[in-house]
């Protein structure tokens, strides 16, 4: 039996690209075991917001938080930004918080023009390669973590969706009651009726 020169660069090329792509994706996640799942925590971070403050994202338990992992060369993320602005504007006072999380090259300058034009209503912070690793990786873009009051993930959104999808996935998040210690701080802190 006679095998195809072919072939066999066909198939060597592919092997050559699988060990690439497993190599560089071992590379970018050493050692991760994390698998972000809905009901797991969503992992706190530290990030520069544009504009030189910084945010936390344990400072927003109690409200339902989108949080967007996007780039401004991204096609679809142009695409779902102007749902976002609606999203945040209808569902913002029932506690809501829409966080963009920006993992672009580009400079400061260049995100904020871009968030501008867009028109964006929440808050954007500049994103690291760490953060996204503690989300389980963001290998494409863009990438939507849906986590609820209790500070737990209730829905991972890969790729561009459909916005009646993502509202969906928000009611959820809404629906989902703040931890008992929450609870209990603000009960405390609205004292008697």
């Amino acid at each position: 039996m006679k095998r195809s020169p072919l072939a066999l660069v066909v198939v060597a090329f592919v092997v050559a690209l699988m060990l690439y792509f497993g190599y560089h994706q071992a590379r970018r996640n050493p050692g991760s075991t994390s698998r972000i799942t809905q009901s797991t925590i969503a992992p706190d971070f530290s990030l520069e917001v544009l504009g030189g403050t910084t945010m936390r994202l344990s400072d927003l338990r109690g409200k339902a938080v989108l949080l967007n992992f996007w780039a401004t060369w991204c096609g679809p993320c142009k695409i779902e930004m102007p749902w976002f602005v609606e999203l945040q504007k209808e569902y913002g006072t029932q506690g809501l918080q829409i966080v963009g999380v920006a993992m672009d090259d580009g400079s400061k300058e260049d995100i904020a023009k871009f968030a501008k034009d867009m028109g964006v209503n929440y808050p954007i912070l500049i994103g690291k390669e760490s953060v996204g690793d503690a989300y389980g990786g963001v290998p494409a873009l863009p990438q939507t973590f849906l986590i609820g009051r209790d500070g737990k993930i209730v829905d991972k959104i890969v790729g561009l969706r459909g916005k009646a999808e993502i509202e969906d996935s928000i009611k959820k998040a809404l629906n989902t009651r703040p931890a008992a210690s929450q609870a209990a701080a603000s009960e405390k802190s609205s004292g008697p009726q």
